[in-house]
């Protein structure tokens, strides 16, 4: 209960089966597809939410008419963002979506001027605009909507030459006779936004996934750049046996030096230098001084987005797993080497974002987070995470665990969910019956001090691929527990409603001082009071529940102090 904001911010949504559902959803039409799901956190209401996202990309492979004329003049863009909190459940096990549908539908205040993708992270081909032609921007009914591009991006090539050398370097005669090109038409390539962003800087390492961001109603990719030597003396090179980190092998020295922003509408790119002090990149803003723009200049609504690089902190965990022994007898004979995921593990431990409040902090922070274990064992022995929001991003802390006493490790925890004879019975009965169990990351997550563990349960149809989130699975202290809804499943765990404030205990009242002469016992009139106004706190309390419910945040603050007020009324002397 003093974690309530950690707790009322469990992600209960999967990459995995959340893209499913997307796919099945929100896709719409065939030509359009999600790459991946990103994470993020946006001000809802005066609050930080942390929300699951994607965009909805072309995807020209699924065209059923493949012309030239679709392929490069009409089709050219993705179109829209479908966004659902972390932390809801609409009806029927489906995600409570923010952001869906064509043209897209809100119930947040995060505008989009430009909702139109031409540069995102599906592999693509070149296409023209600005031409006779109007392209296609989203299904209406029975008709399309047409639109016509209006940014800066691509380039020119509206004389006969650059018909000549474009035709030549796409080698595409088309190009050289339509009769649809204009003086203003332009041609987009290299619309990938990780091949362009290889083309502009190939000197930096890039992360592999890159998220998109809506600030100032535009979308944005943000990708996570480092500057990297094999040469630094007296260091250590990586050797990880992780394919995700194989790039990575070989480096001595890393720096997360450079956050690059795409617009997705034109292409737009800067090169945020986050540390101007770094002296590769500073070497690099010498040769290059047109190409990086300071941290100082990237806009605030922007900084809020910025986010621990999950990849960099995979390298770095790699080697805290060695490196957190400080004793030279214990570090020589590697006596106390730690482990992310225990060898024969089937699901490999990949770093998570969660909302959560550390150890000593006021208040919530997005972090990321991962467990350790020791080598050959399945106990938890640390735990870490990388802080997101600032200023303390980029701060990292571990929790060290006793080595005394039992902290129950990710793969012990799965083990007693598959020991419990209720969730076994009903995961067998399930499977018998043609559904597929899918089972998503199990969160460990320090509350107060305890750890709190969170799996969410999917079930999809064999012949279908839309997983429902069915069942919420929480444990600790080696107790387990799951339910419908995880406020029904952290009650089962805790034995009581801990999102129900009229059943938290009661402080245990002082012995009543001996009545003086002055002292009156209570009149009919002043119970009847307390119980009107216990009946006005339990309507209050139910009308924030249900707001709660609907994602009405205001009415939900709105409700919550006016019953404040009716407690202290009902305290007071």
């Amino acid at each position: 209960r003093d974690d309530m904001d950690t707790v009322h911010n469990i992600r209960l949504w999967d990459y995995g089966p959340l893209l499913r559902t997307y796919k099945q959803l929100q896709e719409i039409r065939t030509y359009y597809d999600f790459s991946d799901i990103d994470i993020d956190r946006y001000q809802i209401n005066e609050r930080s939410q942390q929300v699951m996202l994607a965009l909805r990309e072309m995807d020209l492979s699924q065209l059923q008419n493949k012309t030239w004329v679709n392929s490069h003049l009409e089709f050219t863009h993705g179109y829209g963002m479908v966004m659902n909190p972390v932390n809801e459940v609409a009806p029927g096990g489906m995600p409570v979506l923010y952001m869906k549908d064509l043209p897209m539908k809100s119930t947040v205040p995060i505008p989009i001027d430009r909702p139109q993708i031409y540069y995102g992270e599906r592999p693509n081909t070149y296409v023209l605009v600005k031409t006779d032609v109007k392209e296609f921007d989203y299904p209406m009914g029975d008709s399309n909507v047409r639109t016509t591009y209006e940014g800066k991006g691509g380039v020119e090539i509206g004389s006969l030459w650059r018909k000549l050398l474009f035709a030549v370097r796409f080698r595409d005669t088309e190009i050289l006779f339509t009769g649809s090109l204009k003086p203003e038409s332009r041609i987009l390539y290299y619309r990938n936004i990780h091949e362009a962003l290889r083309k502009i800087a190939p000197f930096l390492i890039y992360e592999d996934d890159a998220y998109p961001v809506v600030d100032g109603g535009r979308i944005l990719w943000m990708q996570d750049a480092y500057t990297a030597s094999r040469s630094y003396p007296y260091s250590r090179p990586l050797a990880t046996g992780d394919r995700s980190l194989s790039v990575y092998n070989g480096i001595n020295y890393i720096r997360n030096s450079v956050k690059a922003t795409v617009d997705a509408y034109d292409g737009t790119m800067t090169f945020y230098v986050m540390d101007e002090n770094e002296p590769i990149v500073k070497t690099w803003m010498k040769i290059f001084p047109a190409l990086f723009t300071s941290a100082e200049k990237m806009p605030d609504s922007l900084r809020e987005h910025i986010r621990y690089p999950e990849e960099f902190f995979e390298v770095q965990s790699e080697i805290y797993r060695i490196y957190h022994m400080t004793d030279t007898n214990t570090y020589y004979n590697r006596e106390d080497t730690w482990e992310v995921s225990p060898q024969g593990r089937e699901k490999r431990i990949r770093p998570n974002y969660v909302t959560m409040k550390l150890q000593g902090q006021a208040k919530t922070e997005f972090t990321i987070i991962v467990p350790f274990m020791p080598v050959g064992r399945n106990n938890m022995i640390g735990w870490m995470a990388g802080r997101c929001d600032p200023p303390h991003y980029g701060d990292l802390i571990v929790y060290q665990f006793p080595k005394e006493r039992l902290i129950f490790g990710p793969t012990q925890i799965e083990a007693l969910i598959n020991q419990n004879p209720d969730i076994s019975a009903q995961l067998s009965l399930w499977s018998q019956r043609g559904s597929d169990v899918i089972r998503g990351d199990l969160l460990v997550v320090p509350v107060g001090m305890s750890i709190l563990y969170v799996q969410p349960l999917y079930l999809k149809a064999e012949n279908g691929d839309l997983p429902e989130l069915k069942r919420l699975i929480v444990s600790t202290g080696g107790r387990v527990a799951w339910a419908e809804t995880f406020s029904e499943a952290l009650a089962a765990l805790v034995g009581s409603d801990v999102f129900d404030v009229s059943k938290r205990p009661k402080e245990t009242p002082k012995p009543a001082a001996p009545a003086t002469p002055q002292e009156k016992p209570a009149s009919p009139l002043e119970e009847n009071e307390l119980t009107r106004l216990a009946q006005e706190a339990q309507t209050h309390y139910d009308a924030a529940i249900a707001a709660q419910r609907k994602g009405d945040w205001t009415r939900y603050g709105a409700e919550i102090e006016a019953l404040e007020a009716v407690l202290k009324r009902m305290i007071a002397p």
